[in-house]
């Protein structure tokens, strides 16, 4: 196993490695937040649906859900935000469109759904962990995002007064966009915050 890591979190994976990070904090180097959630105020109104699932799964309320599968739907999420679209590869919302479309899925993604309540549930021991522990932390954000708000973001310093966040003017696939500006912040707070050298 590994003694000591830095983890980067995003999006669904972001509760999965906050999940590590409580279980063994003195194995977490640093965390690295692109947008990547742990506060109720960072969750949008896209998330009402979702919700509203959560505190009544019947058959009606999951099949409402259906709709976040289609392939606009996935587009909509890669170019909400966006300013410029041309810069987001059209083969990055195809291929998430097909491995989508894959016979069975759908009804994986509603589970995952339903199941998300369990990471928002976590939110009070992952702010909690901030607090105490003080991981470095850099958040770095498509401002624009449609579900994870930059309220999130700026969240981490209420817990953790030493985060750094950066805020960038796009929506949720941040890297689709600003994956060079966005590596730069990260170098440089790998440079200065923990002394890495490149």
């Amino acid at each position: 196993g590994l003694d000591g890591y830095a983890i980067y979190i995003f999006d669904y994976g972001a509760p999965v490695g906050l999940r590590l990070a409580f279980a063994h904090p003195e194995r977490i180097t640093t965390i690295i937040s692109q947008n990547g959630n742990a506060y109720e105020e960072g969750l949008s109104q896209g998330w009402n649906p979702i919700q509203k699932y959560w505190k009544d799964p019947t058959p009606a309320n999951r099949a409402a859900l259906k709709d976040f599968l289609t392939p606009d739907a996935t587009k909509s999420q890669y170019l909400h935000g966006v300013a410029d679209e041309t810069l987001v590869a059209p083969e990055a919302y195809a291929l998430d469109s097909a491995l989508l479309a894959r016979p069975g899925n759908d009804e994986i993604q509603l589970d995952l759904f339903l199941d998300y309540a369990s990471n928002v549930a976590l939110y009070p021991k992952f702010q909690s962990y901030f607090r105490t522990h003080r991981p470095p932390l850099l958040a770095v954000w498509g401002k624009n995002d449609p579900f994870f708000l930059p309220q999130g973001a700026e969240a981490f310093r209420r817990d953790n007064p030493e985060a750094e966040v950066h805020l960038f003017d796009t929506g949720h696939f941040a890297l689709e966009t600003h994956a060079s500006e966005i590596a730069g912040v990260i170098l440089n707070f790998l440079r200065h915050r923990l002394g890495v050298k490149f």
